[in-house]
């Protein structure tokens, strides 16, 4: 493992990369601790020592970095972004006019990822100003502090508050390209893992701090383990064999070799922890901005606000395996992929090409979903355990949504190296 990381520093053109993606992380952290003209830093830091943000800010805020609640020029992070690309990808399937983009190959979805930029722009100015509005009253960003974080509260300060963040964001798309074509990996992906795996050290010691030496011995242990199970499963993967069958045309052969279509046991990713979260937090935000105190108010309080509530936990775990198979279904299309083969004369030994192909896919599909879903769930309820246990879920770094993205972008980026390596012919990270 250290020779082929030797080797791959040794490799002018692979270290350049290497080097290059390293030095835009550090300028991406840097963006996430300057604060944005007009925030009262001294207060901001006061009221992070002092309160504690959850729910919906709390998952925005892992995705910055820990950027959001300093209310820094990256604030909104990579979030906008991501919830962009998502709209995008579930509008081509009932829009046709993105269908048809998505089919044209590069140039559509060249079209296609211009489109998620100017979302992108729009979500973040929304979204900077619902979080400017927040963060104007005390108390509402973070819950219990009284300092004021925008002490002026003028309308030109908050139009500038307004485009600095919104131009973060911008810059942070256009750092992630940078990544992605002059650097290793995918950049947005990059940059997730980057605002991620640098809490991890802050949070470990403050586990240290205030659980004690056997606290922080156990929660590391368990996150080894947790990192083990989380990259067994995430490699595991059922492979279904395709034959393509043999063609003459004129005097070359085509066809006539065996492959597979790798049909993974966490298909959906991350994507349905993190809709499952934003969904689960909405009630409780619609009770905060409307200070109602009916019943419906109350029970909402009572039931999903505290993550270790048994009501919360059902409603949390019941949403991730509905959306794991949600999303599964939007994004691999059995009928499609059928088609694909037949018409390419590519067939499953043993199943008929067309209709009862597509049937095969959509029952194999169904069956390991259901697993993948389950182990969705699990890793998810992770921090709930640990909020039972040590009473430190907001410190605790081996969280469901923070794991599995560490671990698939590492895995992704290790995967990519090992390609350029053996394009050398080097000895490669996986082995």
């Amino acid at each position: 493992m250290l020779s082929a990381f030797g080797k791959a520093f040794k490799t002018p053109d692979l270290r350049k990369k290497i080097f290059f993606t390293l030095s835009i992380m550090a300028l991406f952290r840097f963006g996430s601790i300057v604060p944005t003209p007009g925030v009262s830093y001294t207060n901001v830091q006061t009221c992070l020592k002092q309160a504690n943000s959850g729910g919906l800010f709390g998952l925005i805020n892992l995705f910055s970095g820990g950027a959001l609640l300093q209310l820094s020029v990256f604030a909104l992070g990579i979030m906008p972004y991501i919830t962009s690309s998502i709209i995008i990808q579930l509008l081509t399937v009932v829009i046709p006019r993105f269908e048809a983009l998505k089919n044209e190959g590069q140039s559509g979805s060249a079209k296609l990822t211009q489109y998620t930029r100017y979302l992108t722009i729009g979500l973040s100015i929304l979204q900077s100003t619902g979080l400017i509005a927040v963060a104007r009253t005390p108390g509402r960003l973070f819950s219990g502090c009284s300092y004021p974080i925008i002490p002026d509260s003028s309308w030109p300060r908050i139009m500038t508050m307004v485009f600095v963040m919104t131009a973060g964001t911008a810059v942070i798309m256009w750092l992630g390209e940078l990544i992605t074509d002059r650097g290793i990996g995918n950049g947005m992906s990059i940059l997730i893992f980057t605002s991620i795996a640098a809490r991890f050290p802050t949070q470990l010691w403050s586990i240290k701090l205030q659980k004690g030496l056997f606290a922080f011995l156990f929660v590391t242990t368990v996150g080894i383990l947790v990192i083990a199970g989380v990259v067994f499963v995430e490699q595991a993967q059922r492979r279904i064999p395709v034959q393509y069958a043999k063609r003459q045309v004129g005097r070359q052969s085509y066809g006539g070799t065996s492959t597979y279509i790798p049909i993974k046991v966490n298909q959906a990713g991350v994507i349905p922890v993190i809709f499952a979260s934003s969904l689960l937090y909405i009630p409780s935000l619609i009770v905060n901005f409307s200070g109602s105190s009916a019943k419906w108010a109350v029970w909402i309080q009572q039931n999903l606000v505290k993550g270790d509530h048994p009501v919360y936990i059902f409603a949390y775990s019941a949403l991730i395996i509905f959306f794991t198979y949600f999303y599964v279904a939007i994004t691999f299309n059995p009928d499609e992929v059928a088609e694909n083969m037949k018409k390419y004369g590519g067939f499953i030994p043993g199943i008929r090409a067309g209709k009862p192909t597509s049937d095969y896919l959509a029952y194999v599909l169904s069956r390991i979903t259901a697993p993948g879903a389950i182990y969705l769930a699990l890793i998810a309820i992770i921090p709930i355990i640990a909020l039972i246990l040590f009473n430190a879920t907001q410190n605790f770094p081996f969280g469901g949504t923070a794991i599995l993205i560490v671990v698939g972008v590492g895995l992704d980026t290790a995967k990519q190296i090992e390609s350029q390596l053996q394009q050398r012919s080097y000895e490669g990270f996986l082995k």
